[in-house]
């Protein structure tokens, strides 16, 4: 699912996070809109240090979602779903798996915690949101439900305007 980054998508991830990536390895997912949406990232920053969040939510648009979503008391409900419902408690762990095991075939850090909070806390939608659009619906359930109750960022065209030979929008 992810695709190397050219100078194009660089630019635009700068962009969209008003400062250059750090540690960025691959588009995991882009916007209908056809910006990257979600990076994906070393598990080391280039200065070895350890940065776990393998996928990384770069559109504003979709960040702005994603904070809405938490600010409107979304994890703590799902958090107490995940206490009373074991299918879901299961599939949420299933998805820290896939998640550690996606990140360790890069590079095992010293610690096995994770983005998002996986498996037994509702922690970061933006993280679990990018995880669900990296690895596909279907996977983190939690990160399901974040995007569905995201709506359609994109719809208003890319959230990256494009410069011109001198930087400028």
């Amino acid at each position: 699912m992810s695709e190397p980054v050219s100078e194009h998508d660089r630019d635009v991830v700068a962009r969209q996070l008003g400062r250059p990536p750090r540690a960025l390895v691959a588009v995991a997912h882009r916007c209908p809109c056809g910006q990257p949406d979600v990076v994906q990232t070393a598990p080391r920053l280039e200065d070895g240090t350890p940065f776990p969040t393998l996928y990384y939510l770069t559109c504003p648009r979709a960040s702005a979602a994603a904070s809405r979503l938490e600010s409107a008391g979304a994890m703590k409900e799902w958090q107490a779903d995940l206490a009373t419902d074991p299918e879901l408690a299961a599939a949420y762990t299933r998805a820290h798996e896939a998640f550690l095991a996606t990140r360790d075939a890069v590079d095992v850090l010293p610690t096995r915690a994770t983005a998002g909070g996986m498996p037994d806390r509702v922690k970061c939608l933006h993280a679990l949101a990018a995880h669900s659009l990296a690895a596909g619906r279907g996977v983190n359930p939690i990160g399901d439900r974040a995007l569905d109750g995201m709506g359609e960022w994109w719809d208003r065209g890319p959230c990256a305007l494009p410069t011109d030979p001198e930087g400028t929008p």
